[in-house]
């Protein structure tokens, strides 16, 4: 029958999910670790949580599924952007792996823009923020002068995981897009940016397509977990990048949006779009295409917030089982979900949330929907600018995440986005898009279009009302 593997090494936990050539899910396995913060805006992960979890997940699997072992043919990640792991000539770990979410980096931040921000931005697509790669090397460089100079290679934590299991190293073009090193346009290292931060080429991996092969699984591993064949393992790709293809977003016709604890709006680009740094920008798992994102930084968050605050133990379904009821425009009540300052279209740290338009006739209900409003325009602001840059509109959104499962809500995303609304029949997140990764690179489809025929199906579809235009 023939399996592949999709590893989603995820910033809570790692992920794997095996699937056959139908796209049916065989079996799926997880292994948690923590977040480090020994300091105030410290987050970080030791690289060998990555590794344990990835040796749990495995020895799951191979108890799981009978067939495990004769059938696994392939393996691919999808994994966290933009965190910085770094390793001396022996290959070790010497620091803390720095996350994504540390926000150590605010004055490295203010020293990239004042000296080669416009050439960041022009070489990137994307403007300097403490969430990416460059800043974390240059707070190393600047504070950690001792461990940097025992720094032979620098890698993001999928890529780590990859050499763990092959010994091979590498990182492919929709990961190294995070870094702030990456040359969208020639799909490259930056020999201006490397040059004028002190970082020398050959710390960094050679750089590939998502599909290509980088290695095999080691044979120690082959007999650990009784795999019978050679098990082809491919670079894989980005979280939201892998996210995007796991839910069918092959073309410049559909966007997709992701309501986890953060919100995403994306869309596929087939050329190079100039959107000044307001979107962000990068290199696709597909080759030669690129994607588009906006993010709003509180989107489930706000509503944790607000079930926390105020639901006064409710569960979610009792917090939102009457926002239907209420009108669209939550009777004037209006909140803005920037709790922990905001990314897309404000890149703003210090603004905060309000509700606005309080009355005494507003419940529960007006500021529950009020909330799902909110997160919902907050992306809608990533919509407009997208279809402006574009010049079309987007006839159909894919929803995945936390709003794709409450029908109020995807009726809210439907009047405010003013789009068909399309809903994943199984969602599995970045792990499946790392799987058909697996699946096209090892030739099981000849395209990414065929694969996700394949492996992608939607709920049958719901002639949800919009709003009628004014």
């Amino acid at each position: 029958m023939g399996y592949v593997l999709g590893i989603d090494l995820g910033t809570s936990s790692l992920k794997g999910i095996v699937m056959n050539q139908q796209g049916g899910v065989v079996a799926e396995a997880s292994s948690a670790y923590e977040i480090d913060s020994r300091a105030p805006g410290f987050s970080e992960q030791h690289p060998e949580y990555w590794k344990d979890a990835c040796e749990e997940v495995l020895t799951r699997l191979s108890r799981e599924v009978p067939s495990f072992g004769a059938e696994l043919e392939a393996i691919s990640f999808s994994g966290q952007m933009h965190s910085l792991v770094v390793l001396d000539e022996a290959f070790r770990p010497v620091y803390p792996a720095i996350l994504w979410n540390d926000v150590r980096t605010t004055r490295q931040c203010q020293e990239i823009t004042e000296r080669f921000g416009k050439q960041i931005l022009e070489i990137t697509k994307n403007r300097v923020l403490e969430g990416f790669t460059l800043p974390k090397i240059l707070w190393l460089q600047e504070n950690e002068a001792e461990i940097w100079n025992k720094v032979r290679h620098i890698m993001l934590p999928k890529d780590y995981l990859a050499f763990v299991l092959t010994g091979e190293l590498h990182t492919d073009f929709s990961d190294a897009a995070g870094t702030l090193l990456f040359d969208v346009r020639k799909a490259d290292w930056s020999d201006e940016i490397c040059d004028e931060f002190g970082v020398d080429r050959a710390l960094l991996p050679p750089a590939c397509s998502s599909l290509e092969q980088v290695g095999v699984l080691k044979e120690s591993y082959r007999e650990r977990f009784g795999l019978k064949q050679a098990v082809r393992v491919f670079a894989g790709g980005a979280d939201n990048a892998c996210a995007a293809f796991g839910a069918g977003l092959v073309n410049d016709e559909e966007a997709l949006v992701s309501l986890g604890t953060s919100g995403v709006f994306s869309s596929f680009e087939q050329g190079l779009s100039n959107y000044q740094g307001k979107l962000h920008f990068f290199n696709h798992v597909l080759p030669g295409v690129n994607y588009s994102m906006g993010v709003t930084l509180a989107a489930g968050n706000s509503l944790n917030w607000f079930k926390k605050a105020f639901g006064q133990g409710a569960t979610f379904e009792e917090l939102l089982r009457d926002v239907g009821e209420v009108a669209p425009g939550s009777d004037g009540l209006l909140f803005t979900p920037y709790i922990v300052g905001e990314r897309t279209p404000y890149f703003d740290s210090e603004i905060r949330g309000s509700f606005i338009g309080i009355d005494t006739h507003h419940e529960l209900k007006h500021f529950a929907r009020a909330v799902l409003e909110g997160i919902t325009f907050s992306l809608k602001d990533s919509q407009v600018l997208m279809e402006q840059a574009k010049n079309k509109r987007f006839e159909r959104i894919i929803s995945v995440g936390g709003g794709a499962k409450n029908a109020d809500w995807m009726q809210i995303q439907a009047d405010v986005f003013n789009a068909e609304m399309i809903q994943l029949e199984v969602e599995q997140g970045p792990g499946v898009g790392a799987c058909m990764i697996a699946a096209v690179g090892c030739g099981w489809f000849d395209s990414a279009e065929a694969c996700r025929e394949v492996f992608v199906h939607y709920k049958k579809r719901k002639n949800l009302r919009l709003v009628p235009k004014m």
